[in-house]
């Protein structure tokens, strides 16, 4: 086959790739989800663990050691059919903490310490780096193979793996860092790698039933082909050893729960536990197939091939021999799924334990400001740090791979990573087991068994050093693993017997071991942090994310409007919500620095331990009547302090509207008694009764905003509907209100090309709305620059929304709830200079247009938000008519 067609036929596929994933994420976005949350799908992308290695390396593995490559796959199957349970309390745990990496898991559980987190990234990188190298190697091999067999063709060099590198670099950053919250599924990428899966094992099994039924005379001679090749004297590698057999079981079990790839695809994609039910049984049977011919291609191709033949490439160069270009070429696809699946989520998985665990941390800690709020942008930085981490990742394998010179037996390399991501596993078991495991055991053992792998397997893998001496008959491989692993153990174990837990740690490690929900811990009286807190939301998720969250958090207590009370049950809602974009450790350090005041009682404990301790569905059944009773308190309590509030301001409204109506009516009468003087001058006369023309304009517009009040409320307001463009009314409403404070120079922050938007509504009483807060805004900003920023945003499902912001001190905490009330004022009554009718007005305005105005805190300012509909409902009456009158 031309080299030229290879290549051509390589982008197809990868462009069929882009184009499947593309589809699937813009299905996710528009809810068309339920073939993408299919449990087969879901067990495909667990295929991912068939990489380059298992599809290249496998049969060079066997065609050295004959049935000690079936290691790779027995280990994960002992898993999924042996400990189905465990792997579904594994996900439900991980579900319950929005946890996004295997370190992530193991920080939330230890105290939600980012050092330790930190340090299993730190082993994860060096661990995968290898892996990745591995995948790079197979391609530029299997390149390498068809540019020999094509004369003419441009000869393939070390460049073909960074090439590669570069193209898979590209696929993961377009679509594994689109969504800032890395516990949140990657449907583009996960559907991909679906196919593929269905593509490693048609290829693979293409394959072996051609050397089974075509090279060979059918299952009984290859039988006894195997049993032949196992009795040659020349094949000693073929004698299996128990020692190496049971440390290759260990860490290929262990690898499919701590590679980081593995976890992403596992726990941290899995939309619910349930998925297992279909993969606790079809990942093993997929695992079967893809081994079954493992052995006949190896046979086969030791005795059809050249001695010199890389056994490692069996599955191409057996096709190629044998005159099956179309084979060969399929298998090539297979082999290229293999190694791009496996080296586009183990990349996604690294980059985000390196943002959460050390970029994001480090940023934390170097802006930390010294007085104020912080108010910079959190989600760019992390969403960048996470491309960066790829590019980082795929650089690192692209240079071990040349380092190591790119010749390495495949399944050696691989054998690296496992053994290093093995050092994982005991604090992972230990923190899902036993309550008693602390961090000071996790940090001993995962510290000391890294050590020992990285100076006797990770350095000898790159040329650094070699193993000690060891005792006759001793595999080098089984003793790095049970000495790493024993060491590991023993100094987690003891360390957690002799050490003493803190409290986080006790409430984390019962919520784990238990698997019942995390409870944070209880805030000490005093400021009310809400709004900082919807503030630091902001910055991670974006100001609409943030804005909904809270919105629904404080509707679920009973209140209105954006700022919840902070609660237990708030407090870890939103940590734990937040774990899922910057990860445990980093979550909890952050609401800790901005809610402060935090303490952790006796009680806490308590409350969780007996939680534990009841039945479940009497829990279910106290907590919902419970959260019933709760809220309606709230409401009511809510309401009593809203009608006192009202009751006050209407109070003192009464004072006020009597003031501004005598006020002018005196100044009308005192002056037209004046103007009946005879000897008046014209000048006089002319001046008074100018005098007495504005204070009637004065009355006459009170009498106006009373009567407007009174016409919206009732629902008898008359609509002009016309069709209006928000660019021009945004700019009829800023010259309007320019005469206000004139002599302060605003600065005016729009986005022009997104106001122009055509709109279906009254634009006279849009117009009206705009004046009105706008004019608010000028009056009331106290900052030394004032900015006025005003965004449209476009909203496909429903009508535009436009933000109104400016940079003042905005509106106290407790006055938010009662600005759009009637005789409200933004501020004190005697700088307000009104009836406190206005916003009021605006609301009901809104209302009848079949929108909504509302006051958005924690944007840094007053901040208010205008929802249009598509259109307004035109006919429909007031929704509060009748509650107004």
């Amino acid at each position: 086959m031309p080299f030229e067609t290879l290549v051509a036929v390589c982008m197809g596929y990868v462009v069929l790739m882009f184009g499947v994933a593309f589809a699937a994420d813009r299905a996710a976005q528009r809810g068309r989800v339920r073939w993408l949350d299919h449990p087969l799908v879901y067990t495909l992308s667990l295929s991912v663990y068939c990489s380059a290695w298992t599809f290249y390396g496998a049969v060079g593995y066997a065609s050295r050691s004959g049935l000690e490559f079936a290691t790779i796959y027995i280990g994960p199957t002992l898993v999924f059919a042996g400990a189905w349970w465990g792997l579904r309390r594994l996900v439900r745990i991980a579900r319950m903490h929005h946890v996004t990496s295997i370190a992530d898991l193991i920080s939330a559980r230890f105290g939600k310490s980012n050092a330790l987190a930190a340090l299993i990234t730190l082993i994860a990188v060096i661990a995968a780096t290898p892996y990745v190298a591995l995948q790079l190697q197979s391609v530029r091999l299997s390149f390498e193979l068809f540019a020999l067999q094509s004369p003419g063709a441009t000869p393939v060099t070390s460049e073909t793996a960074l090439w590669v590198a570069a193209g898979l670099a590209l696929f993961t950053i377009l679509f594994g860092t689109r969504n800032l919250a890395a516990d949140e599924r990657h449907h583009g990428v996960v559907t991909a790698i679906a196919l593929e899966a269905v593509v490693k094992l048609v290829a693979f099994v293409a394959l072996g039933v051609f050397v089974v039924w075509g090279l060979a005379d059918g299952p009984a001679d290859i039988v006894a082909r195997i049993a032949a090749a196992s009795q040659d004297p020349a094949r000693d590698g073929w004698v299996l050893r128990p020692d190496r057999w049971t440390a290759l079981n260990i860490v290929s079990a262990a690898a499919i729960l701590t590679l980081p790839r593995m976890f992403q695809v596992l726990v941290v994609e899995a939309a619910d536990e349930e998925r297992l039910h279909v993969a606790g049984w079809a990942f093993p049977a997929y695992l079967f197939a893809m081994s079954l011919f493992v052995l006949p291609i190896a046979v086969m191709g030791a005795e059809l091939l050249p001695a010199s033949a890389n056994p490692d490439l069996y599955v191409l160069t057996l096709p190629q021999a044998m005159g099956q270009d179309l084979l060969a070429l399929l298998v090539f696809l297979g082999g290229f799924s293999a190694a791009t699946s496996m080296v586009v989520v183990c990349t996604i998985a690294l980059s985000t334990m390196i943002s959460n665990h050390w970029l994001t941390p480090l940023r934390l800690w170097l802006r930390r400001p010294a007085s104020g709020e912080e108010t910079d942008d959190l989600r760019g930085f992390v969403l960048n740090s996470r491309r960066l981490a790829i590019l980082a990742v795929m650089g690192a394998g692209w240079l071990y791979h040349q380092a190591s010179g790119g010749s390495e037996a495949l399944a050696a390399m691989g054998l690296v990573a496992f053994t290093g991501m093995a050092q994982v596993l005991p604090a992972m078991l230990g923190g899902l087991l036993w309550r008693g495991a602390n961090r000071m055991g996790a940090y001993a053992g995962v510290g000391a068994g890294s050590v020992l792998w990285l100076v006797i397997v990770f350095l000898p893998s790159v040329g650094i050093g070699r193993l000690p001496p060891l005792i006759d008959g001793v595999d080098p491989l089984a003793f790095a693993v049970f000495l790493t692993l024993s060491v590991n153990t023993l100094a987690f174990i003891a360390l957690s017997i002799f050490g003493f837990p803190d409290p986080v740690e006790r409430l984390q490690g019962l919520s784990f071991v238990s698997a019942i929900q995390p409870i944070r811990h209880s805030r000490a009286p005093g400021e009310d942090r809400a709004e900082p807190l919807l503030a630091m939301a902001r910055r991670v998720w974006g100001p609409d994310q943030a804005l909904r969250y809270f919105r629904a958090q404080a509707a679920a207590q009973g209140k209105s409007g954006y700022l919840p009370d902070l609660t237990p049950a708030f407090l870890t809602a939103l940590e734990r919500r937040l774990s899922g974009s910057v990860g445990a450790a980093t979550a909890h350090a952050m609401i800790d620095r901005v809610a402060g005041g935090m303490s952790l009682t006796v009680s806490d404990l308590m409350d969780v331990a007996g939680e534990a301790q009841r039945a479940m569905k009497e829990a279910q059944r106290l907590e919902i009547a419970t959260s019933e009773l709760e809220r309606t308190a709230r409401q009511l309590r809510e309401a009593n302090d809203k009608l006192t509030a009202l009751s006050v301001q209407k109070d003192a409204f009464l004072g006020q509207i009597s003031h501004e109506l005598r006020t002018p009516m005196t100044s009308v009468r005192a002056f037209s008694e004046i103007l009946k003087t005879p000897d008046l001058s014209d000048e006089d006369r002319a001046r008074f009764a100018g005098i007495i023309h504005d204070e009637a304009g004065r009355l006459t517009r009170l009498l106006d905003d009373l009567l407007d009040l009174s016409v919206l409320e009732s629902g008898q307001a008359q609509l002009d509907v016309s069709a209006a463009n928000l660019h021009d009314l945004i700019e009829r409403a800023l010259n309007a209100a320019s005469a206000t404070r004139a002599e302060r120079a605003f600065t005016i922050d729009r986005d022009i090309p997104t106001e122009h938007l055509g709109v279906i509504t009254d634009p006279d009483r849009l117009l009206q709305v705009l004046i009105n807060v706008i004019t608010n805004a000028r009056k009331y900003c106290d900052a030394d620059r004032p900015v006025l920023r005003i965004r449209v945003a476009r909203r496909p499902a429903n009508g535009p929304a436009i933000d109104i912001i400016d940079n003042g001190a905005g509106i106290d905490a407790a006055r938010q709830s009662l600005i759009f009330e009637k005789f409200s004022r933004l501020n004190d009554p005697a700088r307000a200079g009104g009836a406190g009718l206005g916003l009021a007005i605006c609301r009901e305005i809104m209302l009848t247009l079949g929108g909504d105005i509302s006051y958005l805190p924690g944007q840094g300012g007053a901040a208010f938000r205008i929802v249009l509909p598509k259109r307004p409902p035109v006919g429909q009456a007031n929704p509060h008519a009748g509650a107004a009158s």
